[in-house]
């Protein structure tokens, strides 16, 4: 069935205007495109790094992240003699941390397969780790030239309402019909510019709530609006609530002027970062025991929360973290108790040191707030 759907829209190409509607397209972003960081060369690695760092982000957020990343790291072997730890930090605030992790492994392996070039055939490209099809696109059409199509979000809104497409854009079959169609109509003789025009326009112009058709280049070619019905493109079925997690976070400072830090497991959520200690909590009337047991079993730290000075919120994709964050008395540490793995990813460090440490925006507000005396925090 699905087959079948996909192959009636792609014979649905058949009476488009393609050049008509590369050439408004084309001539539209040579003329209007906006002045952004990574368009001043088409280097590969500086495609790869913008690619990956616009992954669910702003591009305004984007911006001053991607120019210090890059005069730290103006080469992919720059990148790959890097330590995580490092690397982490300059991508403190940008989130999704697994996308610094997984490029920061590729470039190693760009560095030790292809003497630090990006390779530029599809299969090696497509090989890279935490490089999927969309960025794999994006490098081998802006960087290199290749007539291969680059599909996100914005480019799958246009084409659903330029093309009248109804299909569910959360499915990924969605998506391949529309990688199906970009072969179809993708300007050869400039693919880089074509690929970023749509990006472009989705960006700018065929925006999801009220589509600015009066000022879109290819309003003509657009079957939706002739319609009537581009407001109600694309379709696209509502993701599952994310779950939500109380959770109690313990800020334990010494006589010496420290204060405990811990660095979270190298897989999984936040892999690699640091943290204040934390637990999740069903029952408010237990949770400082429960803190206080946690801290115990597994630090080996015998502590009691006090003062509640910080509440805040993060939203992760699919998780909130609900997060009250507590003073705790400290009364020492237990040598035979908590847990030697567990301990052995802990320091105690000064408020001042701490911007040496990537922690995620979560507990990065918390280290701010230890230093700053939680002077205006939420309570």
């Amino acid at each position: 069935m699905v087959k079948k759907q996909h192959d009636r829209h792609l014979e649905s190409i058949g009476d488009f205007a393609i050049d008509a509607f590369q050439n408004d397209l084309l001539y539209w972003f040579e003329r209007e495109q906006r002045i952004l960081p990574w368009r001043k060369n088409r280097d590969a690695y500086r495609v790869w790094v913008s690619e990956i760092m616009l992954q669910q982000t702003r591009v305004d957020t984007v911006i001053p992240y991607y120019e210090r990343f890059m005069e730290r790291f103006p080469t992919a072997g720059d990148l790959a003699e890097a330590e995580l730890e490092e690397v982490y930090k300059y991508w403190e605030g940008l989130g999704y941390y697994s996308r610094a992790r997984n490029l920061h492994a590729a470039v190693q392996e760009v560095q030790e397969k292809y003497g630090g070039d990006v390779p530029n055939t599809p299969e090696d490209v497509h090989a890279l780790k935490g490089v999927g099809p969309y960025t794999a696109g994006a490098i081998l059409s802006i960087a290199y030239g290749l007539p291969e199509p680059a599909v996100d979000g914005n480019v799958m809104r246009v084409l659903s309402r330029i093309l009248l497409i109804e299909d569910d854009i959360a499915k990924p079959s969605t998506r391949k019909l529309f990688e199906a169609i970009i072969r179809v109509i993708i300007a050869e003789h400039n693919p880089s510019f074509f690929n970023q025009a749509l990006m472009e326009l989705g960006a700018l112009i065929c925006i999801p709530r009220s589509p600015r058709c009066e000022s879109c280049p290819v309003a003509v070619h657009c079957r939706a609006r002739a319609a009537g019905i581009q407001k109600e493109l694309p379709i696209k079925s509502k993701a599952k609530k994310g779950r939500i997690e109380q959770r109690a976070v313990a800020l334990i400072g010494r006589p010496d002027g420290t204060w405990l830090i811990h660095r979270r497991p190298d897989t999984g959520l936040l892999a690699d970062l640091w943290e204040f200690p934390h637990i999740e909590y069903a029952n408010e009337v237990h949770m400082r025991e429960e803190l206080s047991v946690y801290l115990y079993k597994i630090f080996g730290i015998r502590a009691i929360p006090r003062e509640r000075v910080m509440e805040h919120s993060h939203i992760f994709s699919h998780l909130q973290w609900n997060m009250q964050t507590y003073i705790c008395t400290y009364e020492g540490e237990v040598p035979d108790a908590g847990v030697e793995e567990e301990k052995q990813r802990m320091k105690w460090v000064r408020p001042e040191e701490m911007d040496v440490y990537p922690f995620p925006v979560s507990h990065k507000k918390i280290a701010d707030g230890l230093r700053e005396g939680f002077q205006g925090s939420l309570l």
